[in-house]
């Protein structure tokens, strides 16, 4: 029975961390740290958004520009790009366990996760189970962080699993500060994402 209490304490505890900031997490900047803890629980309920914007990509083989369509239902993604590195328009929809890509005039392509798929077609080593954090301007739950806050206890600087993301400006929208443009620069890839129009949805309760 004292097993079984401390089970439960303890991911009582583990889901409690994630609104804050948790072991995993070091955070360095101008911010403050209870103002960052606000930020990121009221960024964390989001669930749900469309974004319409721009997406430059730079890689060993492959660079150019292109539109981006991302929209997010709970752990439904429908991310679409056109017209990057002449390869025409592709569209990577899914949930966990079963993700498709589509890309014009190759066909169509499933796997259980995003990124073996994206390195597999295209090339790319892109962490998209990250993104869906990161484009929000949250660390990633599930892995150690190093953390670096602006004045306004918002991030401008993230390290995680060997990405660095800097987060160049912000908008408000519905009450919600989410970045505006961001640079993620990877081993063998950097991306560039500047958000034109941002909705923010929270689905669940």
């Amino acid at each position: 029975m004292l097993l079984r209490h401390v089970i439960v304490f303890g991911f009582i505890a583990l889901l409690a961390g994630c609104a804050g900031i948790g072991p995993r997490e070091a955070v360095q900047g101008q911010g403050n740290a209870k103002q960052w803890q606000a930020h990121k629980q009221q960024l964390s309920s989001l669930d749900g958004w469309q974004i319409n914007g721009k997406v430059g990509i730079r890689a060993p083989k492959d660079s150019g520009s292109g539109t981006l369509f991302w929209l997010q239902r709970q752990d439904y993604y429908d991310i679409r790009l056109s017209g990057p590195l002449g390869r025409g328009a592709a569209r990577l929809t899914g949930r966990p366990g079963a993700v498709s890509l589509e890309v014009a005039n190759q066909g169509r392509f499933q796997a259980p996760d995003p990124e073996s798929l994206l390195q597999d077609q295209l090339g790319w080593r892109l962490p998209v189970s990250h993104l869906v954090w990161w484009v929000r301007g949250l660390p990633a739950p599930d892995s150690k962080s190093r953390l670096t806050l602006d004045a306004d206890s918002r991030l401008s600087n993230l390290e995680q699993d060997n990405w660095q993301i800097e987060y160049l400006s912000y908008t408000q929208q519905n009450g919600y500060w989410l970045p505006e443009r961001i640079k993620l620069h990877g081993e063998d890839l950097d991306v560039t994402l500047v958000v034109k129009d941002w909705q923010p949805r929270k689905l669940g309760q």
